[in-house]
């Protein structure tokens, strides 16, 4: 779908440097930044700016005492999004 025009990069999570989940990725994409963690300052953004702004936006916007099980967190989750600010997004 995508062809062989690209890279592929993980973040320093700890899955993903993982001697195994490294070895697949050089094995199965055409090109692959390895071990992230040698590449990458530490305290580094992620690649998903969602977790600098998105989440953290989305958790104040939660009513945690509400949530007591999956399903509830799965429904203020949907209820909180709709409080967000669109401008701030």
């Amino acid at each position: 779908m995508l062809g062989k025009n690209w890279t592929y990069q993980q973040d320093g999570a700890t899955p993903h440097t993982h001697h195994l989940s490294q070895k697949l990725c050089v094995d199965h994409f055409p090109a692959f930044i390895p071990n992230p963690k040698t590449r990458w300052p530490s305290n580094s953004p992620d690649l998903c700016s969602f977790d600098y702004s998105l989440w953290n936006e989305l958790g104040q916007a939660m009513d945690w005492n509400y949530v007591t099980a999956k399903a509830t967190l799965i429904v203020e989750i949907k209820q909180s999004v709709k409080k967000l600010k669109k401008k701030n997004f």
